[in-house]
């Protein structure tokens, strides 16, 4: 959910660690922080409301978590989602707090369906969290498990065309400059109308 030469500087972050050198592995970030507290996948799960089957195939690497999915697990271990795709320690938070993100900034992380960069990390246990990502999908089929969370979401397409499937509307197109704001605690996912990819910036509720 990026334009193409997001793509490139997301790649050579995700490469480098980012601006800060930190960025690790997913999964070795959760096994890492799961055994440092003692718990097992099941208290991860109940933590969470994430599987621990989900959990487990994302720990072996054999599952790229999406954002959604990400969130509801660092909420678990009480994190931003920022906090799973770095080894830095989180930062304390005060009062009058702001961040800047500049073209190509912000920690990327990549699932089978999108290509995406969390914005704003700097700012710790924020209300909500913006990310702006490129919609890679062609089909639902390349959703093994369509996100669902607590959170509401509001999302804004920048180019492209992309559907909103839920299973409660038909698919809802949406192009250029539309907007749309949803309850995620339905099954939803998103996909690309044609062969051209989707960029997208959207803000779900921590």
């Amino acid at each position: 959910m990026i334009l193409n030469d997001d793509v490139l500087v997301m790649r050579r972050a995700a490469q480098t660690g980012g601006s800060d050198g930190s960025e690790v592995s997913v999964s070795a970030r959760i096994v890492s922080l799961r055994k440092e507290r003692g718990l097992t996948l099941q208290d991860c799960a109940r933590l969470s409301g994430v599987a621990a089957s989900t959990l487990s195939k994302i720990e072996r690497g054999e599952l790229s978590p999406t954002v959604t999915t990400l969130q509801k697990i660092a909420t678990g271990f009480n994190l931003d989602a920022a906090d799973l795709l770095s080894a830095s320690a989180p930062a304390v938070g005060g009062p009058g707090r702001r961040a800047v993100n500049r073209a190509g900034e912000g920690k990327a992380h990549t699932s089978s369906s999108c290509a995406n960069f969390l914005l704003c990390n700097e700012l710790k246990h924020k209300r909500m969290v913006p990310i702006r990502t490129r919609v890679t999908a062609r089909s639902t089929d390349e959703y093994p498990v369509w996100p669902h969370s607590d959170a509401e979401i509001f999302l804004w397409v920048v180019k492209g065309r992309m559907l909103l499937h839920t299973r409660i509307y038909e698919p809802l197109e949406l192009g250029p400059g539309d907007s749309v704001y949803y309850d995620a605690s339905g099954e939803h996912c998103w996909t690309t109308v044609g062969d051209e990819d989707a960029e997208v910036i959207w803000v779900m509720t921590a």
